[in-house]
């Protein structure tokens, strides 16, 4: 494993005083979750966030001992609603409890005249005596329905005594854009594993130049979990979430970022099942099988695309807090929800992600729960691209059908579904500390290219014990910071032109799935 990253990323830094950056790097270096003291909160960053309190009435309108005009919200990022030409979620924080939150938004950036409640959603972590104090954090959410596809919309977010149409506030107003009804050509980015670093600041950059139409994220979001067993036992800061959400709002402002689930997102200080959090600060498309219990599944088709989420945690032998946790219900939505892609009228390509690895060679291997449950169906099914996280690095199979490789898939080449199967994506190098390879694997990618041949690695069985198998299907291995741009093309010849580009976006690999070529 590589020495971990512990810089400070440009955007925090700025408003940070010097003993805060010191507080923040001597804690990065010593591994102690606690990065946000209360007293640091108090002095600086996120001014109140950790020991502010406030009550919330019936109608989920939040008081505050601050008055509105001294809170400024902060971490804005979108996400679609079920429907992305017509639907939009805007949230946000603010470091202290506000009354009336609302957003503002218009076709033009000087006529927000359009005004929509949003809903606070308040957080309380209790304290851990001697190693946090209680934190209480308020998180808003805003729902835009209704809206036109192919338009770009412009939007402020306020409350009562803040107001992003008031001159002193209009630096805060940002923009987004609907799904147009048919679109020829996108782009769309993923990868996992981001955490808070300047790796991750530097992968949202890339992520920013590629002009996507929405990012994936395929879990663990933010490690304020440290150890990601699911347990109380683990560490565990939630005041890291908003050092997430700052450094995350360049991009996610007008990126829709849409998460699902990681094994270091089950913070189980929260109920139902460790996703209370995750249900106070996002707001996803509600279609999954039951959008209050698992959050992190869901679908929505963008252009001739299909895309599916899930909660690998369900199905994991590796780390079992979660294992069963739905009773099939998951796995038989799945089911359902791939055959309605496909069944679909205009859509091309089918895309799951999730965060479990079902093909990787790297530390976390692969995942014998995901391979039993869901693997059978996206053959069934031919689903066309499936990418993960966990495994920090970026891995790409050949073709796999059957369990084996059905097509070698050098760099640049060509698959089809339809008749070789599926290549299977790791794109875990968001920003999190990397991970390598067994024992004399090498590295092997665009402009480094070695030796084709088998991998002795392992996968997580049932029982939580790993076996060892011999795999030729791991063709492209990289250990840097790395995301996957992906463009979808419609019209007579349909594709999917899959690039992993590194934390520089530097190209590393690139492939294409056409179907019935």
């Amino acid at each position: 494993m590589e020495t971990p990253d512990v810089g400070i990323p440009e955007q925090l830094a700025v408003r940070m005083s010097m003993a805060e950056q010191y507080e923040y790097l001597r804690t990065k270096l010593s591994r102690r979750r606690t990065l946000v003291t209360a007293g640091a909160v108090a002095g600086g960053l996120l001014t109140g966030c950790a020991t502010t309190t406030g009550t919330t009435d019936t109608k989920g309108t939040t008081s505050s001992p601050v008055h509105g005009s001294a809170v400024t919200p902060f971490g804005r990022h979108l996400a679609f609603g079920a429907d992305p030409k017509t639907g939009m979620r805007i949230s946000w924080q603010v470091p202290f409890a506000v009354r009336k939150p609302y957003v503002r938004v218009g076709t033009k950036p000087d006529d927000l005249s359009r005004r929509i409640t949003a809903e606070v959603r308040a957080l309380h972590t209790p304290g851990l005596t001697g190693v946090r104090p209680a934190v209480e954090q308020y998180y808003v959410h805003a729902a835009l329905d209704g809206l036109r596809p192919g338009m770009t919309y412009y939007y402020g977010v306020g409350h009562e005594g803040f107001d992003p149409a008031a001159p002193a506030h209009r630096s805060t107003i940002g923009s987004f854009r609907t799904a147009p009804a048919s679109p020829e050509k996108f782009v769309f980015t993923a990868f996992g594993d981001q955490g808070v670093s300047n790796a991750a600041a530097a992968t949202d950059r890339v992520v920013l130049r590629q002009n996507p139409a929405f990012h994936l994220h395929a879990g663990d979001i933010c490690y304020a979990d440290t150890n990601g067993q699911g347990v109380k036992a683990d560490g565990y800061d939630p005041t890291y979430w908003d050092l997430f959400l700052k450094q995350n709002e360049g991009v996610a402002r007008s990126v829709p970022w849409m998460v699902t689930t990681g094994n270091h997102d089950m913070e189980a200080w929260y109920s139902p099942d460790g996703y209370g959090g995750q249900l106070a600060r996002w707001s996803l498309p509600d279609n999954g099988f039951d959008p209050t219990h698992a959050p992190g599944v869901y679908s929505f088709v963008y252009g001739n695309v299909g895309v599916v989420a899930l909660d690998a945690n369900d199905v994991s032998y590796e780390i079992t807090a979660n294992l069963g946790y739905t009773g099939g219900k998951q796995t038989a939505w799945l089911d359902g929800r791939l055959r309605e892609l496909r069944a679909a009228e205009g859509v091309d390509f089918v895309v799951v992600f999730f965060h479990h690895c079902a093909y990787s060679t790297s530390s976390h291997a692969s995942d014998g729960g995901v391979r039993a449950e869901w693997l059978p169906l996206f053959a069934k099914h031919q689903v066309d691209l499936v990418i993960n996280g966990h495994n920090h690095v970026y891995e790409r199979t050949d073709a796999i059908r059957d369990g084996s490789v059905g097509r070698a898939v050098p760099i640049g080449a060509s698959t089809d579904p339809t008749k070789d199967g599926i290549v299977y994506v790791t794109a875990g190098g968001g920003g999190r500390d990397l991970y390598g390879f067994p024992a004399g694997v090498k590295e092997s990618y665009e402009g480094h290219v070695t030796r084709h041949g088998t991998v002795d690695t392992a996968q997580w069985a049932k029982g939580q014990h790993s076996e060892a198998e011999t795999v030729e299907w791991s063709r492209v291995r990289y250990r840097g910071f790395s995301l996957l741009s992906v463009e979808a093309e419609s019209g007579s010849a349909p594709r999917l032109s899959v690039s992993a580009l590194d934390e520089n976006g530097r190209r590393i690999d690139h492939f294409e799935v056409r179907r019935g070529r």
